[in-house]
C-alpha cells in the first residue's frame, strides 16, 4: 500500500493550497483532493484505495498548542530564509527539524489511537 501525506500549506499572501506527498512524487491543488487525484495520476495505479484521516490541525495530546505556533514561526522564517536563497541559522534550523519530527511521530500516535478506536 502506497502511504500518502497530504499537507496543508499557505503562499506568502495567506491562501491555503494542499500538498500530496508518496514517496518522491507530489502534487499541489487548491483543495485536499485536488492534491490527492494529481498524485494518484503520477503514481499510475488504475485502482487506488485508501483510508483517509483529515488532522483538524489543532492542539491536543500529541503535539501542542506551544508547539504548532512555533513550528509555524519556523517555518516562516524558513520560507523568508528560502525566498531570498539563503538557509536558516543552524540552530533555528535543528529546532525546526526536530519539531517536524515531533509532529510526525504526533501524527503516528494519532493514527494508532485512531485505529485502536475502530477496532474496539
Amino acid at each position: 500500500m502506497t502511504t500518502v501525506a497530504i499537507l496543508p500549506i499557505s503562499n506568502p499572501n495567506g491562501e491555503k493550497s494542499y500538498r500530496a506527498i508518496a514517496g518522491n512524487k507530489q502534487s499541489v491543488g487548491k483543495t485536499a483532493g485536488q492534491a490527492l487525484d494529481g498524485l494518484t495520476a503520477q503514481l499510475g495505479e488504475t485502482e487506488f484505495s485508501a483510508l483517509l484521516v483529515i488532522q483538524s490541525f489543532r492542539p491536543d495530546p500529541f503535539f501542542s498548542t506551544d508547539q504548532q505556533k512555533r513550528l509555524s514561526e519556523l517555518m516562516s522564517l524558513w520560507r523568508t530564509a528560502r525566498d531570498q536563497g539563503q538557509a536558516l541559522p543552524p540552530e533555528q534550523q535543528a529546532e525546526l527539524d526536530t519539531l517536524v519530527d515531533t509532529e510526525l511521530r504526533a501524527a503516528t500516535a494519532r493514527t494508532a489511537a485512531l485505529m485502536q478506536q475502530l477496532s474496539q
